[in-house]
């Protein structure tokens, strides 16, 4: 059966691998994320990924280069009550706060910052707080109210700017004071707080976060997003995009040359002049008005991209094998036996060349994975969707490759060549098995 007979193909069992992969993680990232939630974290304002490290490495990059990177440390009052003590006086009370944590890290972090949140009603909590380091060291941080919610960034801290001068401040706290050149100081540092409050409803909680330089297995991007987020969100988009531009394209563009073929005359003139005239229309400059002057919603630029493919250069093709089709001896019987011309197209000559279809059908689809990726890159693509092509744009305009940030690039760019690769090593064989002149090579 010719449906086993891609078995015999080791490329083409290497590319069913591959495609059953992005489908698996198509699955799995549609199980992790609905359409609104992705664009929503894709989106996300300063508040969603506040707590995330900018421009973090992944950690297989991590464990490649054999250092031990500083990965994200949080603690938490809300989810730690018992580093929090409160003592109530006549007039006023005092909340302790001591969050420890071991640092055993080979460098230093990115930044340092500190969440605090109080409650609206009552007076504003008044906080001091003291940085304690392995050796014994005491630095106090400088003191304020705080607001309902306020996130304080320890490298904007006044008295630790003018204590560290030009070293910044992320550095200055982890620094061995001993050494000749900045070196991890490790062992267990400590972030006190002393909260002052001046009514019974006032309280006041905080989160200390040292941000790291590694941060899940894509890394994050300029704006602290995880790209994991676009990588798994990204495969489904892709995936449909592709095949939903390929079977638009190719199922009408089949059925259309077939209806030229049979009837011929003037409906087969008019397609056939159609066809030549949107063969020599540049599709790509088109792709870019469409982006710039009207939508570049996904779902716009697809159905643009299907009406394109209707009348290719594919109707000649299809047409001349049709035409060969037309004259064979079973339509003859068919005409006699008095089969409709509906009958005739759709019942015995389109079945009988849906094997040619099938190959360029497969090896079609990663062709507009890469066009939805390239029109991204130039911009244009749709801007609120998490894709691999937006991923490669953000590279291009950060620098990432002048600035290190070769994951950044090489993820996209990977899972792009993966599926190139896995729908071309299954085309390829399968165009072996169905085409006679190509079984024997």
């Amino acid at each position: 059966m010719k449906q086993m007979a891609i078995f015999r193909y080791p490329t083409a069992i290497i590319g069913l691998l591959i495609i059953m992969g992005l489908f698996v993680l198509a699955g799995y990232a549609l199980t992790q994320y609905t359409y609104d939630e992705a664009v929503a974290l894709w989106r996300g304002d300063e508040n969603t990924w506040a707590e995330t490290p900018r421009n973090a490495i992944p950690k297989w990059l991590n464990m490649l280069q054999g250092n031990k990177l500083p990965e994200t440390i949080k603690i938490s009052t809300l989810e730690n009550p018992d580093i929090k003590e409160r003592i109530d006086y006549e007039y006023y009370a005092v909340v302790t706060t001591e969050m420890t944590f071991d640092y055993q890290y080979d460098a230093f972090p990115s930044e340092l910052a500190v969440f605090y949140t109080s409650p609206t009603d009552g007076e504003r909590p008044f906080v001091t707080a003291y940085w304690d380091t392995p050796d014994g060291r005491s630095i106090e941080l400088e003191a304020r109210s705080i607001n309902p919610t306020q996130r304080v960034y320890l490298g904007m801290d006044q008295n630790l700017q003018k204590l560290y001068g030009n070293t910044p401040v992320e550095i200055g706290l982890f620094m061995d004071p001993n050494a000749e050149t900045p070196t991890v100081l490790k062992g267990q540092y400590k972030l006190r707080l002393e909260g002052y409050l001046f009514d019974d409803v006032s309280d006041v909680d905080a989160k200390l976060v040292v941000y790291g330089k590694v941060h899940g297995w894509a890394g994050t991007d300029h704006r602290r997003r995880d790209m994991m987020v676009a990588l798994l969100f990204g495969t489904p988009i892709a995936l449909a995009f592709g095949f939903l531009a390929a079977l638009g394209s190719t199922l009408t563009t089949f059925f259309i040359s077939a209806v030229g073929a049979w009837y011929g005359r003037w409906v087969d003139a008019l397609i056939q002049r159609i066809t030549e005239v949107n063969m020599i229309l540049p599709s790509l400059p088109i792709l870019i008005m469409v982006g710039t002057l009207y939508s570049r919603n996904i779902w716009v630029i697809l159905g643009v991209v299907i009406l394109q493919g209707i009348f290719g250069g594919s109707v000649k093709t299809y047409r001349s094998i049709f035409l060969q089709t037309k004259s064979a001896p079973y339509i003859d019987a068919a005409r006699v036996y008095g089969a409709g011309n509906a009958r005739l197209i759709f019942r015995y000559m389109i079945p009988r060349i849906i094997p040619v279809l099938i190959p360029s059908f497969v090896t079609l689809i990663p062709t507009y994975v890469f066009l939805e990726a390239s029109l991204a890159l130039l911009g244009l693509g749709d801007p609120v969707l998490p894709t691999w092509g937006k991923l490669l744009q953000d590279a291009g305009e950060n620098g990432a490759l002048f600035r290190g940030y070769y994951y950044w690039i090489a993820q996209p760019a990977a899972l792009l060549m993966l599926t190139g690769l896995g729908f071309a090593m299954v085309g390829f064989a399968l165009d072996r098995i169905y085409n006679p002149r190509l079984r024997g090579q």
